[in-house]
């Protein structure tokens, strides 16, 4: 049996496992991160949950999103957006509600590739003065299964220290500013930190956090998404002392630029050092995509957590997360890990 088959075999046994779960146990998820990584979590965790709580990154400064965080001193929506997007419900209304979000406009004048969803988002800002209620009207407008906050009141800057950002100095070591440019930076990124270094978090983000049974952190680009979580001190401190259990859930290939040739371990050991007090219970990867499992489970011991491998990834070879199969995971491993109070 091919690769390819064997896949779409467990694919379709995901399927029909989450099609016959019984209703009515539903734990409290939160999920942290940014982009297209939050967007697969959160695409997979709205099936198995309806209690669904998305804490987003702030710290968006390309695109669409820069455009309107210069301009108008706003937070970079286009995380959120996405967030919104994946929230989504499979019917008519839902999709098309979330392809609407996601248009973007193509023309020769200042609307070019602004997307729809940042511009509502804004504009409810605005109108509201308030980040959450707006981002709850949006939500109940598309019928988001699931809410999303911003992680910080105030929009983030991202720095870096990189070494070999210059690639004709490969051992000096700089600072390299702006989310978008340390994603793409050709050099080895060291350690990040966010301007300012003290933000204020959002409060109801906090609270979902310590609520929460079950916390999922990752995937996402790793130092741009999924670690300045860690730099917001009140979430960092919701994070440590919750009773919520933890899954971190890793990427399926490193990533150009940010983490090229990190194995999946290393980026444990990132996670460590950013936040030395953060434990994890649960560390879940696609199987296919940890070459060296021992490396692995000894790196996840040091921060508290056992280690779950699981065919995750797009059965057509395409490093994306499955959402059946990535929802099948997150469901045996909150059945197997126990749960912290009672599920309605």
């Amino acid at each position: 049996m091919t690769n390819r088959n064997l896949r779409q075999r467990r694919l379709s046994r995901a399927t029909a496992a989450l099609s016959g779960r019984k209703r009515g146990a539903q734990p409290k998820v939160v999920a942290l991160g940014g982009g297209m990584g939050l967007s697969a979590s959160l695409t997979a965790l709205r099936r198995i949950t309806g209690d669904l709580t998305a804490v987003v990154t702030v710290a968006d400064d390309g695109g669409s999103s820069g455009r309107l965080r210069e301009e108008l001193g706003v937070l970079p929506p286009g995380d959120l957006r996405k967030a919104l997007a994946a929230l989504c419900g499979d019917d008519e209304w839902g999709q098309t509600w979330a392809q609407v979000i996601q248009h973007r406009f193509e023309s020769k004048g200042d609307l070019h590739e602004h997307a729809v969803g940042n511009l509502l988002i804004v504009a409810l800002w605005e109108q509201l003065g308030d980040h959450v209620q707006a981002l709850d009207l949006v939500g109940k407008l598309l019928g988001a299964h699931g809410r999303v906050l911003p992680m910080s009141a105030v929009p983030l800057e991202l720095l870096a220290l990189v070494r070999g950002h210059d690639p004709r100095r490969p051992g000096d070591t700089v600072t390299v500013r702006g989310q978008a440019t340390v994603a793409l930076t050709p050099g080895e990124v060291q350690s990040v930190h966010v301007v300012p270094a003290d933000p204020p978090a959002v409060p109801e983000a906090v609270a979902a956090v310590l609520d929460a049974d079950w916390v999922v952190l990752g995937p996402g680009s790793w130092f741009s998404s999924v670690i300045p979580h860690l730099l917001v001190p009140e979430l960092l401190d919701a994070l440590v002392t919750t009773k919520a259990r933890k899954v971190l859930s890793l990427n399926l290939a490193p990533q150009p630029g940010e983490t090229d040739g990190f194995s999946p371990q290393r980026h444990l050991e990132v996670l460590g050092r950013h936040a030395p007090k953060l434990a994890m219970d649960v560390v879940l990867a696609d199987e296919a995509a940890v070459p060296d499992r021992e490396s692995l489970a000894d790196a996840a011991q040091r921060i508290g957590a056992a280690v779950e491998l699981a065919p995750v990834a797009s059965p057509d070879g395409v490093p994306i997360h499955d959402p059946e199969l990535l929802a099948a995971a997150y469901d045996r491993i909150f059945r197997m890990h126990g749960r912290i109070g009672p599920w309605r």
